[in-house]
């Protein structure tokens, strides 16, 4: 049998993880957690990565999330500290759905900055049905990102998400098709190359702090008078000081 536990690529200034169980809508098993966090380890570890790319093998499905077998029997917080530390990342994280997500797959794509979606797909997490409380951090970044009003139609009523609604309502930030997707990721690797990327990791960390409330504004009134007499904007200014 083929290993499949996630993959990981380098590609210049790429990292790829990819989800490898099509044949289970790539689902994530309790022994993919300290795969995924390997790898993980290697892009915080190699200065060369520039930004992290998450997506899944084959067209139909991007995640299933993590299996329920393992949210019934197991009952530790792997999963949600696996996606916490994804959603804290330090570089630009894309989340290139190839296909549609349900449950935690969602969790996983919503932890990500950017989300590339394809024509066809949909998102669904059917914990109400289950009568299964979703975890809260779950709940806090869907609303962070998407709103109340999305949240409580996915959450509360289990209802899907055809991939217009979904972008439609901000889960989405492009919506291309199938053979466009990777075009897409590459359109924005040269957005991301072009940037300067402690700024870039500055200003993702400063948005977050926002949107979570807190954000304390003295530190990141300190990190713009930083920048503005920085030798880096200099450069890129073409000034020499």
């Amino acid at each position: 049998m083929l290993d499949q536990f996630p993959l990981f690529a380098k590609e210049g200034t790429k990292a790829t993880i990819t989800l490898n169980r099509p044949e289970h809508h790539n689902r994530i098993d309790p022994d993919d957690i300290p795969k995924i966090n390997q790898h993980l380890d290697a892009v915080e570890s190699d200065h060369s990565i520039k930004f992290l790319v998450i997506t899944g093998t084959g067209n139909k499905t991007f995640s299933s999330g993590y299996t329920i077998d393992a949210i019934l029997t197991r009952m530790d917080d792997s999963f949600q500290m696996l996606l916490s530390r994804i959603e804290k990342f330090n570089l630009p994280t894309i989340c290139a759905l190839n296909g549609s997500a349900y449950g935690g797959g969602v969790d996983l794509a919503t932890c990500c900055d950017f989300r590339i979606g394809v024509h066809g797909s949909r998102m669904f997490i059917p914990a109400a049905k289950f009568g299964l409380h979703y975890y809260p951090d779950g709940i806090r970044r869907f609303v962070q990102r998407v709103g109340p009003v999305a949240a409580k139609k996915i959450f509360m009523l289990s209802k899907t998400m055809d991939a217009n609604e979904m972008l439609r309502v901000g889960f989405l930030n492009e919506l291309v098709s199938h053979d466009d997707l990777q075009q897409t990721v590459d359109d924005y690797q040269k957005s991301i190359i072009d940037c300067d990327s402690s700024v870039s990791s500055s200003m993702k960390r400063n948005i977050d702090e926002f949107v979570s409330g807190s954000l304390n504004p003295e530190i990141w009134i300190q990190k713009y008078r930083e920048a503005l007499t920085s030798k880096e904007m200099a450069r890129r200014l073409g000034k020499n000081y």
